[in-house]
């Protein structure tokens, strides 16, 4: 980068400090020292940490979740926990670590599932559905190990044979636990019949698919939503 170009980058970066700081926006700097803006306001992370399912912020989002969820035959509550602990409903988050839009989409996952704009609010429900419910099925319907495949990755679930002793992914799990079946939900001895997170019925005929990393994968999900 040119001279000319890192002024012209730290001087918009200035100019939109005060509006920045204003809409409660952090600035961030990331694993190779460049700044992230985490655009996220008080409202969204106070509904990101709540303790209770809030309702849904936008009334044009209801029917979305409610049609992508039974796309995939999951219950929207579970999808409706994932998203307020992911953003908070905020379409347009972005993590310190790259993760992007309401179901905070990592770039490569939302690229393995054709996902074009992540923080365009169809796309991320459709492709964060789907990736859900390919690791439901991953996992045999458990809803932690999906959870915590979603968190940090299927292969750590695999290689610890549970959801990993890392403290953010068991806080992500309780945390997801806690708002989709209530606060008693701290443990991680769900059984798949009672936390299958599926919809009852609508059983699909199960099929094979490439999954992440090339492998071979078992799935019940809609082959062509893709």
């Amino acid at each position: 980068m040119t001279r000319r170009a890192r002024f012209a980058v730290a001087w918009t970066l200035f100019a939109l400090c005060p509006a920045l700081a204003a809409a409660g926006v952090r600035v961030e700097m990331g694993p190779n020292g460049r700044k992230i803006i985490i655009n996220e306001n008080t409202v969204q992370r106070s509904r990101r940490l709540a303790g209770r399912l809030v309702p849904v912020p936008d009334s044009d989002l209801e029917p979305l979740i409610a049609r992508h969820s039974g796309d995939q035959n999951l219950d929207p509550k579970l999808v409706k926990a994932v998203i307020q602990v992911e953003s908070g409903y905020n379409s347009k988050a972005r993590s310190n670590k790259g993760a992007l839009g309401l179901m905070q989409l990592m770039p490569s996952t939302a690229s393995l599932l054709n996902v074009q704009n992540p923080f365009d609010p169809e796309e991320n429900l459709r492709g964060g559905t789907r990736y859900l419910r390919q690791l439901l099925d991953r996992f045999a319907g458990r809803v932690e190990l999906a959870l915590a495949g979603y968190n940090a990755g299927p292969g750590a679930v695999e290689k610890h044979r549970g959801v990993p002793p890392y403290a953010e992914t068991r806080d992500y799990v309780r945390q997801v636990m806690a708002l989709y079946r209530g606060p008693g939900e701290v443990g991680f001895t769900t059984t798949a019949a009672s936390r299958s997170g599926l919809l009852p019925g609508n059983r699909r005929k199960p099929h094979v698919i490439r999954g992440p990393n090339n492998r071979l994968l078992l799935t019940t999900s809609l082959s062509g939503s893709r």
